[in-house]
C-alpha cells in the first residue's frame, strides 16, 4: 500500500490550494479515504472524509464551507480542495486509508502566511 500526496505550498490568507493523494497496493475504489493535518505541538486531527463511492462526506467545524474533498475511482486519486485558507489551516497534511490498519501518506507542507 502506498499513498503519495502532492499540492502543498505557500500561499496568502484567503488563497486555495489543491492537494491531491494517489494510492496503490489495494482496491482503492472500495475503501472510505482522510485527509489529517497536524500543526507543530498539536495532535493529528481529521479535516475531511468520503466514502468508497464519493456519495457521502464529512467535514469538522473548523474546516465546513472553505474544504471539499472529491475521489476518482479511476484515478486512485483523492483529494482536498482549500479555499478561503487562514493561518491556522498551516500544517502538513496527510492522506489516510484503514484497511486492516492504518496506512498514512509521507505529508505535504500548506503553509498560509502573508
Amino acid at each position: 500500500v502506498q499513498l503519495v500526496e502532492s499540492g502543498g505550498g505557500l500561499v496568502q490568507p484567503g488563497g486555495s490550494l489543491r492537494l491531491s493523494c494517489t494510492a496503490s497496493g489495494f482496491t482503492f475504489s472500495s475503501y472510505t479515504m482522510r485527509w489529517y493535518r497536524q500543526a507543530p505541538g498539536k495532535e493529528r486531527e481529521l479535516v475531511a472524509r468520503i466514502n468508497s463511492d464519493g456519495g457521502s462526506t464529512f467535514y469538522p467545524d473548523s474546516v465546513k464551507g472553505r474544504f471539499t474533498i472529491s475521489r476518482d475511482n479511476a484515478k486512485n486519486t483523492v483529494y482536498l480542495q482549500m479555499n478561503s485558507l487562514k493561518a491556522e489551516d498551516t500544517a502538513v497534511y496527510y492522506c489516510n486509508a484503514l484497511l486492516f490498519r492504518q496506512y498514512w501518506g509521507q505529508g505535504t507542507q500548506v503553509t498560509v502566511s502573508s
